[in-house]
């Protein structure tokens, strides 16, 4: 069958399975590798989210060493004036011939030199070396910042790749089902079961609750990797712009989502509340009252309704 060969290419199924469970193996492979898919996506995110801080970082650090070049610059076109008024009036002060100097460092470090400088030049050297040695500070941070940014870059790139390979594995092992069982796979997927919320109970909170209705106008909107709405969303981009449209600015990354409030017991959630799931909280979803989240579940199956024990519950936090 095309389904064993690919699961075999895959490093999938136990050796020896019944030709009967292949399907249900396969569609096993399929719902792991949406995980994992799903784990690097938040890598990608956090990547991502890092090289754009950084990139904010390093343009304000650029701005201060050109701020920085161009008060040294003042200071030595003062200087050279003043030294154009000496020179005229009958020669340059030696010291302040080395305030001009590229290394004033190498002068002002002489102390038996210091009698020879007026308390005004003095001055003026001191701001000088002071200056010079500031800026040096704030190239080298900016090199930092640009050898990090350049590591974020490429472990966006990493993750990118891994969630592609991911994705295309888990299509691959679909394809290879038979149609019956791939169409019954992806009705499944699909969520077109609307529970009844009228039971759900009070929202934690006013944005809670706007939240929550942003997040009800996201039903049926194609998941897609690394999308943050509004016309398509991952689990978290989900999650960051139905808080986005209460007014309220969530973190990129599930992991950082579960943080973001106040943990409370899954038995006292209410609707509104930020459900994670697995150990590493790599998938997230908006708690809708009556036992059920919405969510955006993985590659083919839109936003939708789910029941709340759908995954292990890692937390419940109220923002």
């Amino acid at each position: 069958m095309a389904a064993a060969s690919a699961a075999a290419a895959l490093g999938a199924g136990p050796a020896g399975a019944a030709p009967q469970d292949e399907p249900a193996e396969t569609k096993a492979q399929v719902d792991r590798l949406y995980e994992q898919a799903e784990q690097a996506t938040e890598a990608y995110n956090k990547a991502g989210e890092r090289a754009g801080r950084l990139r904010t970082e390093l343009r304000a650090t650029q701005d201060q060493v050109a701020r920085g070049q161009e008060r040294i610059n003042e200071m030595r076109r003062a200087l050279g004036l003043l030294a154009g008024a000496q020179y005229r009036s009958g020669g340059v002060d030696p010291a302040l011939a080395l305030m001009l100097s590229s290394d004033p460092d190498s002068y002002l470090d002489r102390a038996g030199t210091l009698d020879r400088i007026s308390s005004r030049n003095a001055g003026e050297l001191t701001r000088l070396r002071t200056a010079q040695r500031d800026l040096a500070q704030e190239r080298s941070e900016a090199r930092r910042k640009l050898a990090d940014l350049d590591a974020s870059r490429k472990a966006v790139a990493r993750h990118k790749h891994t969630v592609e390979d991911k994705l295309a594995r888990a299509r691959q092992l679909l394809n290879s089902l038979p149609d019956a069982d791939r169409a019954a796979y992806e009705r499944s997927s699909r969520g077109d079961e609307r529970p009844d919320l009228t039971g759900a109970g009070p929202a934690a909170s006013g944005r809670a609750a706007a939240a929550l209705a942003a997040a009800r106008s996201a039903l049926g909107k194609p998941y897609v990797w690394g999308a943050s709405g509004p016309s398509s969303f991952d689990c978290s981009g989900l999650m960051q712009w139905s808080y986005a449209q209460a007014g309220v600015g969530l973190p990129r990354t599930s992991q950082a989502q579960r943080y973001a409030g106040r943990q409370v017991p899954l038995s006292q959630a209410r609707p509104g509340d930020l459900v994670a799931y697995g150990s590493d909280a790599h998938h997230i979803g908006i708690y809708a009252g009556n036992g059920q989240v919405i969510h955006a579940p993985h590659p083919g199956a839109p936003v939708r309704y789910d029941p709340v024990g759908m995954m292990p519950v890692s937390s419940v936090t109220r923002v």
